[in-house]
């Protein structure tokens, strides 16, 4: 028995706001996940051993820092099963880019392996595992966009409008926690209302029709980061050079922009690499990678499990 090109979708935060600060240090957060399509695969063969072992590019990775083993040995422990898996993953989203990849493999291996090993597990008990190896990782296991508070675990969905976007990665990446240790960090945001979020889209895509207008609040982590870390600061005034209004998207380093279409996401993207190629702009060499993805309604696992 086995499951191959199992997807593992990147997030982008439309908006990220830092409203406070709990007594065990977690930040308490307001802001709203949409997944896109850009993804990691994975494939899971069954062993009978009970045994998880890892291949691929991360396979040097001590089991202590790799999500995927820790997801698998913790469906293990809830659970358990006697089954175990030889994992294989292919790596497309970059880490320390705030696009939630190492939670977006940990989720799909969650969902992946209780389809597998046949364990049952209901959606609202993965989430409750998966809360437990990051607090990223419910939302890929929830499914759908989601406006977020709490750590980031108490979930509500929301309804999005069709978009795509173009993802930019900077030749530098951003580790998560030194972020939110930062003391120029805001974390006195005002709370904002799901309405309040819902009710800005639904009047941007009424009046703009085929473009976007803007981005609603903003993302509290941004002026940190770029404070920071130089190149990412050059790769966000290189992109507002091009005309781009681009947005961090969690703790950096990627940037998104925001389309109606993937069409004209693509144009976008075609635009950003033919001047990274071009040796004669210097300025775009604080560009490493950039992709066109559309928005998605779903996670693709989404029914994979059960409420």
């Amino acid at each position: 028995m086995a499951l191959y090109d199992v997807p593992a979708p990147a997030k982008i935060n439309l908006f990220l706001h830092v409203t406070g600060r709990r007594d065990d240090g977690y930040h308490l957060l307001q802001t709203v996940f949409r997944f896109i399509g850009f993804y990691d695969t994975l494939d899971f063969d069954l062993r009978d051993d009970g045994r998880i072992m890892r291949e691929g590019q991360h396979a040097g990775l001590d089991a202590e820092d790799d999500l995927v083993v820790r997801a698998a040995r913790a469906l293990q422990h809830a659970t358990g099963t006697k089954r175990g898996a030889q994992i294989r993953y292919t790596k497309r989203i970059p880490p320390g880019g705030g696009l939630g990849g190492g939670s977006s493999d940990a989720a799909s291996t969650l969902i992946a392996l209780n389809r597998l090993w046949q364990t049952n597990l209901s959606r609202s008990q993965l989430m409750r595992l998966g809360l437990a190896l990051g607090a990223d990782v419910p939302v890929f296991i929830h499914g759908e966009p989601a406006f977020a508070e709490g750590i980031g675990e108490v979930l509500t969905p929301v309804s999005l409008p069709e978009r795509a976007y173009v993802v930019v990665q900077p030749a530098q990446s951003v580790p998560t926690q030194g972020v939110f240790l930062s003391p120029e960090l805001t974390r006195d945001s005002p709370s904002v209302t799901i309405s309040v979020f819902t009710d800005w889209y639904t009047i941007d895509a009424a009046e703009n029709g085929n473009r976007v207008a803007g981005f609603f609040g903003r993302n509290d982590l941004e002026p940190v980061v770029l404070a920071k870390y130089p190149r990412v600061k050059a790769a966000a005034t290189w992109l507002a050079q091009q005309g781009l209004n681009a947005r961090m998207t969690g703790s950096g380093a990627c940037f998104f922009v925001e389309f109606v279409t993937i069409e004209q996401a693509a144009v976008c993207q075609k635009q950003i690499i033919g001047r990274m190629l071009n040796r004669e702009n210097d300025d775009a060499a604080v560009i490493q990678n950039a992709w066109a993805c559309p928005g998605l309604f779903e996670h693709p696992l989404r029914h994979w499990t059960s409420s």
